[in-house]
């Protein structure tokens, strides 16, 4: 089942177009991977794909009502600030903010959210007193609570350490398991590939490379979009890829 589709989107800034006529879909069951370089354009399709910013071409996220778009969809965006010295357990509740009130329903969701993103301990503390990692993961699992079909997240493992980056990664998989979609932009080619069913490359605003990791990181790829040589490889099935040079 398709869960968003982006026919020939472009976002323009002046005459400039920093999402240059992409179209895009995501299926239940994928973890897709947007990456490319700084400036390649990720964060702009993912917020014109959910209608939060005026574009050309066309969004089945952005085709529908607030309301609607906020059960078929829930963001995670760059910005991680917790403004209110809310309880960490209250920040993840406002992920229910779109669905009829049922206590029973909004706790199990909220409760699930808390577990997966290993917030026990915390639940009942201000959120503003969380080091910027367990915020981090606290707004994660705001987006969790939500309990859409489609997770889109703007780097939401950056600045995580390794276990919290790989234990939020695997619970994306788990989403994907469970038949929703995620879409995600990240930066580390290594845990892209490794986490990623399907990665999604950018370059100046279009997709230059769509496919399985190891189609899409390819020598030739690296070299032309992200000026680096790397090695790809497997171990136990599993893709791994470390950068090792730039190339000049």
């Amino acid at each position: 089942m398709t869960l968003l589709r982006i026919d020939h989107l472009t976002v323009r800034r002046g005459h400039c177009p920093v999402v240059d006529d992409v179209s895009l879909t995501v299926a239940a069951g994928e973890v897709v991977g947007l990456i490319g370089p700084n400036g390649a354009g990720k964060t702009t399709l993912m917020r014109a794909a959910l209608g939060l910013m005026p574009h050309r071409g066309t969004s089945s996220l952005a085709q529908l009502a607030p309301a609607a778009r906020a059960r078929a969809a829930a963001f995670l965006p760059q910005g991680r600030e917790v403004a209110w010295p809310v309880t960490v357990a209250d920040l993840v509740a406002l992920g229910r903010a779109p669905w009829a009130r049922d206590a029973a329903a909004d706790r199990a969701a909220v409760d699930r959210a808390i577990a997966r993103m290993g917030l026990a301990a915390q639940r009942d503390r201000p959120a503003t007193a969380l080091s910027g990692g367990e915020q981090a993961r606290a707004l994660i699992a705001r987006v969790l609570a939500q309990d859409t079909p489609l997770l889109i997240a703007d780097e939401p493992v950056a600045g995580l350490d390794p276990e919290a980056q790989l234990r939020t990664l695997a619970v994306f998989a788990d989403l994907a398991a469970e038949g929703r979609g995620v879409l995600l932009s990240i930066h580390d080619l290594g845990l892209a590939a490794r986490a990623c069913t399907r990665l999604v490359l950018m370059q100046a605003g279009r997709i230059v490379a769509d496919g399985a990791p190891r189609a899409v990181l390819t020598a030739e790829n690296l070299a032309r979009v992200f000026r680096v040589q790397g090695h790809l490889a497997e171990v136990d099935g599993t893709p791994l890829f470390q950068p090792l040079r730039v190339v000049d």
